[in-house]
């Protein structure tokens, strides 16, 4: 897809990857570009960056995502790629409170079911639309330290993967984003964590190599090239990989 002319949509758009994403794709000529965060103050800053347009919306409701979609097809014009890149995080494993499991859930697993949900049909019915979900490379590998993490980021890229197989004879595109550590407000105090073992990069350089998928329409984004090495390793012996896991979360008492 060509980013030119095009009407986008940005979540976790305050700062970080979602910033970095706004202002990428600004630059690259869209025509529009929404910037959305429960931060609505940070939304609108970005937004006042590159002339686009700033939302408050939690994207743990439903509702407010249906009625941000709704808003920018009536006044925008239909929306052509919809980021879903807000996300958080939280250290732990089963002991974590079922309160705090379920708002890690919602954020970054049902925030990307709702904008599927709702915009998916429209996609459709107009010949296609791009998908950008940002999840983790612990998605793809895991998190030391962090069950939460790692099980909603496993379930945003099995999610990322049924729309692109289900819904591609459609027309609809979809790319996920899947770095190891960024330096974002998320990581920040953490630079020597695990998920900084191949260093931190910065979010430009991720809205990059977000644009360029986008482009050539590639499914997985890895920004850290490392990942995918590691992939193999996993899917080669998981034995020894889960092993060497073991060793990490000997040596790193801190998540990312």
């Amino acid at each position: 897809m060509d980013i030119k002319d095009r009407i986008v949509v940005v979540t976790g758009a305050a700062g970080g990857i979602g910033r970095a994403l706004a202002q990428c794709f600004a630059e690259a000529g869209a025509k529009r570009v929404v910037c959305a965060d429960l931060d609505g103050e940070g939304a609108q800053a970005t937004a006042d960056t590159i002339g686009g347009i700033g939302r408050r919306v939690n994207v743990a409701e439903e509702s407010e995502i249906q009625a941000l979609i709704e808003e920018v097809e009536a006044s925008e014009g239909p929306i052509d790629l919809f980021c879903s890149n807000a996300g958080i995080s939280t250290r732990g494993g089963p002991e974590v409170s079922n309160d705090v499991w379920q708002r890690i859930w919602d954020i970054n697993v049902m925030a990307h079911v709702y904008a599927a949900r709702h915009l998916v049909p429209r996609m459709t019915a107009r010949g296609g639309g791009y998908l950008l979900n940002t999840a983790s490379a612990a998605g793809l590998l895991s998190q030391v330290g962090s069950a939460p993490y790692a099980v909603t980021k496993h379930a945003a890229v099995g999610l990322a993967e049924w729309l692109a197989l289900t819904y591609g004879d459609d027309g609809i595109k979809v790319s996920v984003l899947c770095p190891q550590a960024v330096r974002t407000a998320m990581t920040k105090g953490k630079e020597d964590g695990v998920a900084s073992i191949n260093g931190m990069m910065e979010p430009e350089p991720v809205a990059q190599a977000c644009l360029k998928a986008i482009q050539e329409e590639t499914f997985l984004v890895l920004p850290h090239p490392e990942v995918l090495e590691y992939m193999r390793n996993k899917t080669a012996d998981y034995d020894r990989w889960i092993g060497g896991m073991r060793k990490l979360n000997r040596r790193y008492s801190n998540p990312v």
